[in-house]
């Protein structure tokens, strides 16, 4: 398989996952873009401004994050996302789902390994 097919595959996996991971990380504190951006990037989770900007307004519209500007001593001020009650109940049916899917791709890795 060539280098553009394996880039390909990790980068659909990826994108289906984005969501999950940012509402995760939201669960846990507020933020701002760039830190989220920051985030990702340490565990090898690329992903451009762009992207991120479409993600968050999405979710936003969709009621399951919001934001807050804050006064920065460094500049203008910063929006910072957080986590509504929406995107906490969302963020409960995603990882049961998340649970059902590794529950099922390791019984599916057990049988390769027989």
């Amino acid at each position: 398989m060539n280098e553009q097919n394996k880039n390909n595959i990790r980068a659909q996996m990826r994108k289906g996952m984005l969501e999950y991971c940012i509402l995760l990380l939201l669960s846990k504190e507020r933020a701002y873009p760039s830190d989220i951006i920051s985030r990702l990037k340490d565990v090898d989770l690329i992903v451009v401004e762009g992207t991120l900007y479409t993600l968050l307004n999405r979710l936003r519209k969709e009621g399951k994050l919001d934001y807050e500007w804050e006064e920065s001593p460094k500049g203008p001020p910063r929006k910072y996302y957080f986590i509504t009650d929406e995107g906490k109940e969302t963020l409960g049916v995603m990882s049961e789902a998340w649970d059902d899917i590794c529950r099922t791709v390791e019984f599916f890795r057990g049988i390769q390994n027989l």
